[in-house]
């Protein structure tokens, strides 16, 4: 497989303090099966669609604090984690985690912007990434959800080079990255206190693809998921925002389904 530009998303994985919940949770949500656990690298678990790594899920470390709540994160790839780093630091962001080298695997840091926005960065190296993408079960879109818009439009375009492109809709205060194609590699969206409670931080919502919007969030309800917002038609899918029983927020889109004009980007 070709390297991925730098900046474009390779990569997700969460840590859940019941990884075998989350298994059978998001096993039936979204297909997945599970390999073996990496005992050599925490218990670290990829997760797969029709036989290709999709995903991993994680336990806490052994005397390590568990977060307050699981939460999906989302890995940008980069031919160079340490410089990437440096980028990151000089750009205002925070390192929570310094580069570090999983085995052969590849290379990688945790971040997070100025508006507190929690991210991955990935220098493949066995692992490449994702295997399959844009199918059912399979990561397909990603938006950063950010309180304070102009210091993460700043530092991602500074970071990994994007070109950013504003939808033109008054009521909606949204923009779009790409890396010179034409084809976008992730969203910005604006919080406002109307929509997001004060406790919400910023943060990168995922979405995978599914081949039925609505019957996805029946089943995730039905194992303990709830639903934070739709389903809902848009241009580009029907779509909902799903948190799962052990409350790591991430959404389910119907690509297939669309309803709408494709908003003007400009």
């Amino acid at each position: 497989m070709a390297a991925r530009p730098e900046g474009t998303p390779v990569w997700t994985d969460a840590m859940f303090t019941d990884v075998e919940g989350a298994k059978s949770f998001y096993g039936e949500v979204l297909g997945w099966t599970f390999g073996e656990a990496s005992s050599e690298f925490g218990n670290y678990t990829q997760a797969f669609r029709n036989g290709k790594a999709v995903a991993a899920v994680v336990p806490p470390m052994p005397g390590q604090d568990a977060p307050p709540q699981s939460a999906w994160c989302l890995y940008f790839s980069s031919p160079d984690a340490t410089a990437t780093a440096e980028k990151i630091k000089n750009s205002g962001g925070t390192l929570l985690m310094e580069p570090m080298a999983v085995g052969d695997f590849g290379s990688m840091c945790l971040a997070q912007d100025p508006s507190g926005v929690l991210f991955g960065v990935w220098q493949p190296g066995a692992h490449e990434g994702f295997e399959l993408e844009g199918e059912t079960g399979t990561f397909a879109w990603a938006e950063i959800f950010t309180r304070e818009p102009a210091k993460s439009d700043a530092f991602f375009t500074s970071v990994f080079g994007y070109n950013a492109k504003k939808m033109m809709d008054e009521h909606v205060d949204y923009k779009v990255f790409d890396l010179g194609g034409e084809m976008p590699v992730l969203g910005r969206m604006t919080m406002t206190p109307e929509d997001f409670p004060a406790e919400v931080p910023s943060y990168i919502q995922i979405y995978f693809a599914v081949d039925n919007c609505d019957r996805t969030v029946e089943t995730a309800e039905k194992l303990g998921g709830r639903t934070a917002f739709g389903p809902m038609d848009s241009p580009f899918g029907r779509f909902a925002a799903i948190v799962d029983p052990q409350g790591a927020a991430f959404a389910v889109i119907d690509l297939t389904t669309t309803e709408g004009e494709v908003p003007e980007m400009v």
